[in-house]
């Protein structure tokens, strides 16, 4: 193959109908550049331009586009391995403590609204006159529009909700902390790209030196290989600013940059799997399907318990009194009953009031509803696309086309395809690999906060927990118990 028809091909390629499936396409070139670069490595590092220890070489030549080769693979790890100790970082922030203790306030608002509203009252009087008086009485009032029951449903709704509150609060600030590391993840492959680049285009330039000395290539083109490498290095200082960027999200959120980490796209995919297989009612038609949707049903509650306790306010709750006398010699007791009379004002309009309360929290419940569904609905139509594109770009990465880079590499050493090509092929190839970097984490982003919002990420990292915990080879049973925490 010569150069005119290397370039024909490359061109068709490009501009064919293959490029709408762009992803697709430079996933598949990415994979064909891998054995190209490692081929032209091999070349160099015969001639012994780059001094670097064996071992060293194998890794970057498994690695020289920053994607390992099968037998380098990274093993998968399971949430059992890591989630746990992440769990336990996390609840010891002070921020989740602090909702700890508002739960212990709400409980003991309960037991407070749980007391008597009225207390006993006792008077005692005396007069001086030609005969003394002396008087002892004791009244007490009669809760009779309960209010201490009212309050005792309003206290108890009140601390549903604030729990509720707090469930959905604990699962967006978990759900923006997976997502911090999921960040730093990709962050730190982008490092490891721009380095490996920017090596291997020093390699590459050693080469092209080479064969400038042996006049087979031209000192432009030597220019342009100079060129690469100050590009491969702004890259690689712009990539290294980036994962600083990250690595500080994490230490402000978590308050340290080294914990464990693992990608798990195959549990979001077993998650989107099993909610696209679920009935119409789990999905989010129903009051109880997501949780984010329990305070606003608690509210529709506490609003008709608000109407209650107007009621029960503004009822006529009798007193009863009882009074001893002794006026000189004269021995008296007296039994007394006093009852509100509501003639001037009968309260009707708070009533009214409180009535047209249920109303709006049934219309902002329907409201919350609505909007949680249709986001739902949603993610349920774009995470599964994404899921595939990314199986797609993974398949086509580890799988297709090594024969084709390593011609490519072998054209250009051999000079028949030029360095202004090979660098822009090689370019392209680069932006495929970060495009499939960014798709990763679009899903990362694109789930965890869907899962935060809607209040299921707890219950399902729970969920999760506890199948591992079946399993002891996988996950021992105290990493369940720390998930349940």
């Amino acid at each position: 193959m010569n150069k005119t028809t290397l370039a024909r091909t490359l061109a068709c390629l490009f501009r064919s109908g293959l490029l709408s499936c762009g992803l697709v396409l430079a996933a598949g070139l990415l994979a064909f550049a891998l054995a190209a670069e490692n081929d032209t490595l091999d070349v160099f590092l015969e001639t012994n331009a780059l001094e670097t220890k064996a071992p060293e070489a194998e890794v970057f030549k498994a690695q020289s586009l920053g994607l390992p080769a099968k037998e380098t693979d990274a093993p998968y790890v399971a949430f059992g391995q890591w989630l746990p100790a992440l769990l336990t970082q996390f609840n010891q922030l002070p921020e989740v403590q602090a909702q700890l203790t508002r739960q212990q306030q709400a409980e003991l608002a309960i037991q407070a609204a749980d007391r008597a509203v009225y207390n006993p009252e006792l008077g005692l009087n005396y007069q001086n006159a030609d005969t003394d008086s002396y008087s002892l009485g004791l009244s007490q009032t009669l809760d009779w529009g309960d209010k201490r029951g009212v309050a005792t449903k309003r206290a108890e709704l009140e601390a549903q909700i604030m729990f509720a509150d707090i469930g959905l609060e604990r699962n967006q600030m978990l759900a923006e902390r997976l997502l911090a590391l999921a960040e730093q993840a990709q962050s730190r492959k982008a490092l490891t790209f721009a380095e490996q680049q920017l090596r291997f285009t020093k390699a590459q330039l050693g080469i092209a030196k080479q064969r400038l000395a042996a006049g087979d290539l031209s000192n432009v083109e030597l220019q342009l290989m100079q060129l690469e490498l100050a590009t491969n290095t702004a890259d690689y200082a712009l990539a290294e600013q980036a994962a600083l960027v990250a690595d500080g999200k994490v230490i402000e959120l978590l308050g340290d940059n080294n914990l464990a980490f693992s990608e798990f796209i195959k549990e979001i995919h077993v998650f989107v799997t099993q909610a696209k297989q679920a009935p119409a009612a789990e999905l989010g038609t129903s009051k109880s399907a997501l949780p984010a949707l329990a305070s606003a049903y608690q509210q529709v509650l506490l609003a008709r318990v608000n109407a209650m306790q107007v009621k029960a306010d503004t009822s006529a709750d009798p007193t009863i009194s009882l009074a001893a006398e002794k006026e000189g010699t004269d021995n008296k007791l007296g039994v007394g009953v006093s009852i509100p009379l509501q003639v001037r004002n009968n309260y009707s309009e708070l009533q009214a009031v409180a009535d047209k309360g249920i109303a709006i929290a049934e219309q902002g419940y329907l409201a919350r509803e609505r909007v949680l569904t249709a986001k739902q609905k949603h993610v349920l139509y774009a995470l599964p696309r994404l899921l595939e594109r990314y199986q797609d770009w993974r398949e086509l990465v580890q799988v297709s086309g090594a024969k084709a880079a390593k011609s490519l590499s072998q054209q250009w050493q051999a000079g028949d395809v030029s360095t202004s090509e090979y660098l822009q092929s090689r370019r392209q190839l680069a932006a495929s690999y970060l495009v499939g970097l960014n798709l990763e984490t679009a899903i990362y982003q694109s789930w965890l906060t869907w899962m935060g919002e809607s209040g299921q990420l707890m219950p399902f990292l729970n969920g999760t927990a506890e199948q591992i915990s079946q399993a002891p080879s996988h996950m021992p049973n105290a990493a369940a118990r720390t998930v349940n925490q």
